[in-house]
């Protein structure tokens, strides 16, 4: 570094040989050529110095922003690791606090946050399994809604969080829908969720508080939503084939191209509900009076058993 310096200003300013100066008259304009020649030589030396002190700062700048993300990283799989194992503690409070903390983590580094979705929907799997179809898995639907039965937040609290932050946290362009089959979250309250793409098969949410979700393109089927209250809630585009909805306020509930094949509405009024492009058949249960009328307004796509279109409507 230092012999460029020291040779560079030399080749781009080199100095005057006697042979170039012997044409010039007079001893002080010699030496005033010479000087400005010099001088030459040290701008050059001046702008080289400044130009590797630059470059100094640039590598400094960017060694100190590699060991900041180094550092960041390191505190964030500190944090993750300390969260999940409050997840896994006996203590509700520090599960619930554990959840949190995975939240944070989903706000400040986007590159996790299809992780903490995915841990958190599998701590929900396994603390609130509803596992319809097993030897000895519940009744789905059960008999009757139980009426008594507290609130998700107070019941389970860790439960209720976990879907908080799962319907509210941002999400990656590239996330993949949850997966939340067989889970049980009765009583459940997500007002405005954003769960998107979401698989709840044989899940139970009845008395849920779902006012506001966007469910669109998610998969409900035999889902028992019997008693929720999804007023202005958007199904678009959702598979809810065999659903149970029944009792449920439907109050300006979007089911747009939805699959209501074998879904239960009855007792539901769906006067204010959008049905433009939603598929029905024969064995779909529709609230009382709801007749060939209503389903032809509605813009319901009537189909029979073979999949074509159908001129018969079930009233």
């Amino acid at each position: 570094m230092l012999g460029a310096l020291t040779l560079l200003p030399h080749l781009l300013y080199p100095p005057l040989t006697d042979t170039q100066l012997s044409g010039v008259k007079g001893a002080d304009t010699r030496i005033q050529l010479q000087q400005a020649q010099s001088q030459l030589q040290n701008n050059a030396r001046s702008t080289l110095l400044q130009a590797v002190a630059g470059l100094l700062v640039v590598a400094g700048a960017v060694a100190t922003w590699r060991q900041v993300q180094v550092n960041r990283e390191g505190q964030i799989t500190e944090r993750f690791t300390r969260a999940v194992d409050q997840l896994g503690s006996d203590n509700t409070d520090v599960r619930v606090g554990g959840i949190y903390a995975l939240r944070r983590i989903a706000d400040n580094s986007p590159s996790d946050r299809n992780t903490v979705q995915f841990i958190l929907g599998a701590f929900i799997r396994t603390h609130a399994a509803w596992p319809v179809g097993m030897p000895d898995g519940p009744e789905h639907p059960t008999t009757a809604v139980d009426q008594h039965l507290p609130w998700l937040h107070v019941r389970a609290p860790d439960i209720q969080t976990a879907m908080e932050v799962l319907g509210n946290s941002p999400t990656s362009p590239e996330a993949r829908g949850l997966y939340l089959s067989r889970v049980d979250l009765r009583s459940v309250q997500l007002d405005g969720a954003r769960l998107i793409g979401t698989q709840l098969r044989h899940a139970n949410l009845a008395r849920a508080w779902l006012r506001g979700i966007r469910l669109d393109h998610s998969d409900l089927k035999s889902t028992d939503l019997r008693q929720a209250n999804l007023e202005n809630a958007s199904l678009v585009e959702s598979n809810l084939r065999g659903a149970h909805l029944e009792g449920a306020t439907l109050r300006g509930t979007d089911f747009s191209r939805a699959d209501l094949r074998g879904t239960d509405l009855r007792g539901t009024n769906l006067a204010d509900a959008t049905l433009v492009g939603a598929l029905a058949d024969a064995t779909t249960a529709w609230p009382l009076n709801f007749d060939t009328n209503h389903l032809r307004r509605s813009g319901i796509r009537l189909i029979n058993d073979e999949g074509e279109p159908s001129n018969t409507a079930n009233e």
